[in-house]
């Protein structure tokens, strides 16, 4: 392995056969996998990946003060601003909430106030739970091209999204940037492979088993398309031998019951694929009926079992 200088918020390592750029973004191990042996090259792509991809999460992320859904958050009922690239993706919002009959609501983050899914057993109180709820619902939110009025009180949370957003977006500017080499982007386990290798070579792709990232469930041999995983391997709560998923249903506040621990959905575009994997398990027990009908390659986990399609 070889390493170029390269500023510390990335590092390059020469493999085998390819060459893989890393580094920190949106709370998750990002890594750029290029078909290539041109480290110049994987060091132009590294760092077109990581700037973009903290473009979008300073500008989407609920965490940073004065971006434009913190403005949103803060706004109290009054209409905001908004550019192309937010419209597209509250029309994006409003797409999920449709498709999953009011399942996947990007209003219900407020609910995170009562629930911390830190793999403790605190449960929070039903009043805490109960006072939260007439602040979600995505019915209430009024925008178009140009504005947003988001009821007071309430708050937008694009993290359902946002990661797969951010990694549809990467691999198509990678694409524009060097259109014969094949790119793998892969930011937390939320990937999309850009073309197929050279030499009719395919990416080995694991997917992550329900003891954490250092074990590997499922090796998939991939030439191009998207991957996307949802689960609760590291995001839940246990009490009294009853384990409660972060997924949430904004309908009643609590999470959603009986769904797999987790999934994972192919699909041309990883947006694609993480849509499919949220709205598979806000359908609990389910969940694997739900993507049959889809006629979608899916490989679900169920305990120390797994299905797939």
């Amino acid at each position: 392995m070889s390493s170029l200088d390269s500023p510390k918020h990335y590092v390059i390592e020469q493999r085998n056969d390819h060459i893989c750029g890393r580094f920190q973004a949106m709370a998750s191990p990002c890594e750029i996998l290029i078909d290539t042996q041109d480290l110049h090259l994987a060091e132009h792509l590294t760092a077109l990946a990581y700037a973009e991809a903290k473009r979008i999460e300073y500008k989407y992320s609920r965490y940073i003060a004065g971006n434009p859904v913190d403005v949103i958050n803060r706004s109290q009922g009054t209409p905001v601003g908004i550019d192309e690239e937010t419209w597209r993706l509250l029309q994006f919002a409003q797409t999920c909430f449709e498709l999953s009959d009011g399942m996947f609501d990007i209003s219900s983050g407020v609910l995170r106030r009562a629930w911390r899914f830190d793999g403790s057993d605190k449960l929070p109180s039903a009043q805490l739970v109960a006072q939260l709820l007439p602040l979600v619902g995505w019915q209430k939110v009024r925008f178009d091209a140009s504005s947003i009025t988001l009821p007071t009180g309430m708050e937008l949370d694009f993290g359902g999204i946002g990661k797969e957003y951010a990694v549809d977006c990467v691999a198509k500017l990678l694409t524009q940037n060097t259109v014969d080499t094949s790119v793998v982007v892969n930011f937390g386990g939320d990937i999309q492979v850009t073309q197929p290798r050279q030499h009719g070579q395919r990416w080995q792709i694991g997917i992550e088993s329900l003891q954490g990232y250092q074990y590997i469930a499922k090796l998939l041999s991939i030439h191009s398309g998207g991957l996307a995983t949802s689960g609760d391997a590291r995001r839940y709560l246990l009490k009294d031998g009853v384990r409660y998923s972060h997924i949430l249903n904004p309908k009643t506040g609590y999470p959603v019951r009986d769904a797999p621990r987790s999934i994972t959905v192919a699909a041309d575009h990883c947006v694609q694929a993480g849509l499919l994997a949220t709205l598979a398990l806000l359908q609990g027990a389910a969940a694997e009926d739900f993507l049959a009908k889809q006629h979608v390659k899916y490989w679900s986990f169920r305990h120390t079992d797994h299905h797939a399609q």
